[in-house]
């Protein structure tokens, strides 16, 4: 078989490149710029965006009525992140460990609903916590007065998680689905009880999927506004929401700039802190092989100096 010249084969990956290149420059680096460009503009007396140099709009963006939404955001995300780890772990674990033949469809089942539009599901959960819906009747029924769900802090994280929580039993899932049954076997030969065997074998293991599992989560729950606009009420706005109103009803398309490029930076934060996690393992996991030790769990003083 004749091989392709390397000068050959560099202008065909170029060429298969270009289209993908050129519609992410076209539908997601432009709008990107003008969106920060536009975050130092003005607006002019008929209510249209032009560019400018003044940074009225980002000291908008630390005033309280901005502020709060942005630390609420940032709460209401952490908080509904530790929920799906918490729920979204033992069914991954236990579909890969315990269902045998059955995990794949545990796993359909946890996708199926995202059939189903985002919105349409929100609702759904719209109706099922109003006061006259579903959860509240069937208590009315046992004789037990509901408390007032919708319209809360609380329903949002119940929403968000509902919305998300796939998106962290995934990665979890191809992790467990990895881990050789004869490692576990051998942590509780070493150290007995399952807790321990937990703790010291399996989770530090499987803790690239919950880092992937945790990112995938937590970074579209930092810019969802259809969640807190509909189970939510005044007091659980998330920044997603304030930016949706400045392009919509308040007409101050800079300051909602603004907010973009404060939530995007938001983002390349929360990315950079896992990509830091990530290294510290990975430079973990050298020291194991220099040292030709077996993974995970003794905590020698190298593998201290290496974090």
């Amino acid at each position: 078989m004749r091989s392709t010249p390397k000068g050959e084969g560099a202008g065909l990956w170029t060429a298969l490149a270009a289209p993908g290149s050129a519609a992410l420059t076209l539908f997601f680096i432009i709008p990107l710029l003008l969106v920060g460009v536009f975050s130092f503009g003005v607006i002019n007396s008929l209510g249209q965006p032009i560019i400018g140099h003044t940074l009225d709009n980002y000291r908008a963006v630390f005033q309280s009525y901005n502020l709060s939404p942005l630390l609420r955001t940032m709460l209401f995300t952490a908080v509904s992140t530790v929920v799906c780890l918490v729920l979204g772990y033992p069914v991954a674990y236990l579909a890969v460990r315990y269902a045998r033949r059955a995990g794949p469809l545990i796993l359909a089942l946890v996708i199926l609903p995202w059939l189903v539009d985002y919105l349409v599901r929100i609702y759904a959960w719209q109706s099922l916590l109003a006061p006259a819906g579903l959860l509240p009747t069937a208590l009315a029924h046992l004789g037990i007065t509901a408390p007032q769900i919708v319209n809360t802090s609380w329903a949002v994280i119940c929403g968000l998680v509902y919305g998300y929580l796939p998106l962290m039993i995934l990665p979890i899932y191809a992790a467990v689905s990895e881990l050789p049954a004869e490692v576990i076997d051998a942590g509780k030969d070493l150290y007995g009880s399952a807790p321990a065997v937990f703790w010291r074998v399996t989770f530090p293991l499987t803790r690239d999927g919950v880092l992937g599992g945790c990112l995938l989560v937590a970074l579209p729950m930092l810019g969802d506004f259809a969640t807190a606009q509909f189970l939510g009420g005044p007091n659980s706005t998330m920044i997603g929401n304030m930016i949706n109103n400045q392009f919509t009803d308040a007409g101050s398309q800079t300051v909602g700039a603004a907010l973009v490029v404060a939530l995007i930076a938001l983002l390349v934060l929360t990315l950079a802190v896992a990509m830091l996690l990530a290294r510290r393992r990975v430079r973990l996991l050298a020291v194991m092989a220099k040292a030709g030790k077996p993974e995970p769990v003794a905590e020698p003083t190298e593998m201290a100096a290496a974090l």
